[in-house]
This record gives structure tokens, C-alpha cells and sequence, in this order.
């Protein structure tokens, strides 16, 4: 029986590491985390919204300092690579995400710890630090973008297969968190499908794709629907 082996990558050079560089779009911003200079704004973004806690294995705080503390002692190092979303338009702070299971050797890397305040989450600021992240990873030479989440968080997933990302499946049993099992959808992007999805992503966030009132003409799903391998059965 003939041997079979993987597609050859004779000229293979594993990307660097993301070093937090700042990503500028027209919308948002994104910087490192720093907790002295974003914390105290990142809290009043989320104070009063307890819920947007619920899948991630801490928070929320009760106060300032408190997530101030949690910040620079947790989201303050390479792995994961905390960014904070600032809204161009006011300044504000809205909302962090992270590079995570960095991994360049294999060229896979991971966006994770999302966390977005009720005046960023679903905006045209949300989708763009989204793709300004999968951007950067792309262009860096990774080779594949991961998305993981609690299998029972259907918004995480929608938002998933939103973003042109392709379902994998459930880890059953994956891990324990809040003292209780998670079960872990997993979603990817490769860099075969990044050109067409990038093509989608410039032309969703086009001026020219909303009206007067903001209102989208063409869905992000339907623009990176025809891209995306994977369906959700779930959604």
C-alpha cells in the first residue's frame, strides 16, 4: 500500500510572534493592554453588565481596582497578547481581545478573551478589530486562525460562522471552569480561504455598504457565507 504524507511546505519559515504593535482602522483602535492607562475605562465600560462574564473563567469586578489588579497580573504578558478596542470616533475604551496559543512553529495562532462592552458589541468597530487581528496574523505568515468556545455559548458561535470562520467540531469534556464542565466548539480560518475573506471583510466595512441611518446593505454572513467550509449544526 502507497504511503501517504501531508502537502510538502519545502519553503516553511514559522511567522513571528505578535509583539502588540497598534492596529488602526477607520473605526477602532487597537493598543496593548495597559492596565494604567486603559483599566479604570475598560470598568466603566463593563460595570452594570455582569453577564458579559458568563463564559470567561473570571470576572465580574466589583470595582476599578479590582479588575485593574486582575488586568495587570493576567493580560499583561505575550501569551495571551491582550489588545483593548478604542473607539476612534469618542476615544473610549469598548472592549478587549487577545492573541492566544501562539504558536509559530506551526503557524497556528488563536483570538480569544473577547470582551466587549454593550457600546462596542456589534458595531462596525467589533468587525474591524476582528479582521485588523486576523489581518496581522495572516500577513505575518500563519497559517491557520483559531476560534474556541464554550459549546454553549450560541452568540459566541453565530458570531463565529458571522466572521467566515469554519466549524471543526465539540471537544467533548475540554475543560472545568467556574466549577463546571465546558464542552468546547472549535472554528478556523486557513490562509488559502484569508483572500477571499479579506476581499469580504473590505467590502462589509465599505462607507458604501451603509445608508444614511448606519444600517447595513449586505450581511457580513452572506458576504463570507460562500467562503466559509464548516457549517454549525447548532445555529
Amino acid at each position: 500500500m502507497e504511503k501517504l504524507f501531508g502537502t510538502p511546505l519545502p519553503n516553511w519559515t514559522p511567522p513571528p510572534r505578535p509583539v502588540g504593535a497598534v492596529l488602526t482602522g477607520a473605526y477602532v483602535q487597537l493598543e496593548r493592554m495597559n492596565p494604567a492607562l486603559h483599566g479604570a475605562d475598560l470598568f466603566r465600560a463593563y460595570q452594570g453588565h455582569d453577564g458579559l462574564w458568563d463564559y470567561l473563567p473570571y470576572g465580574p469586578f466589583a470595582l476599578a481596582e479590582d479588575y485593574t489588579r486582575w488586568a495587570t497580573a493576567t493580560a499583561c504578558g505575550t501569551d495571551p497578547l491582550f489588545y483593548v478596542l478604542r473607539n476612534r470616533a469618542t476615544g473610549l475604551c469598548g472592549g478587549v481581545a487577545s492573541y492566544l496559543r501562539i504558536t509559530p512553529e506551526s503557524g497556528s495562532i488563536e483570538v480569544g478573551h473577547i470582551n466587549l462592552s454593550p457600546e462596542i458589541a456589534g458595531s462596525r468597530m467589533a468587525t474591524e478589530a476582528m479582521f485588523l487581528m486576523m489581518d496581522w496574523a495572516f500577513a505575518a505568515g500563519y497559517r491557520r486562525y483559531e476560534w474556541k468556545c464554550d459549546a454553549l455559548n450560541l452568540p459566541s458561535r453565530r458570531a463565529a460562522q458571522r466572521l467566515g470562520f469554519s466549524y471543526e467540531g465539540i471537544f467533548r469534556q475540554a475543560t472545568v471552569y467556574r466549577q463546571r464542565n465546558r464542552d468546547t466548539a472549535w472554528f478556523s480560518i486557513i490562509d488559502a480561504e484569508w483572500p477571499k475573506l479579506r476581499a469580504a471583510y473590505q467590502a462589509w466595512l465599505a462607507p458604501s455598504n451603509f445608508d444614511a441611518a448606519g444600517r447595513q446593505k449586505v450581511t457580513l454572513a452572506a458576504l463570507t457565507g460562500p467562503v466559509r467550509g464548516g457549517f454549525d449544526p447548532a445555529l
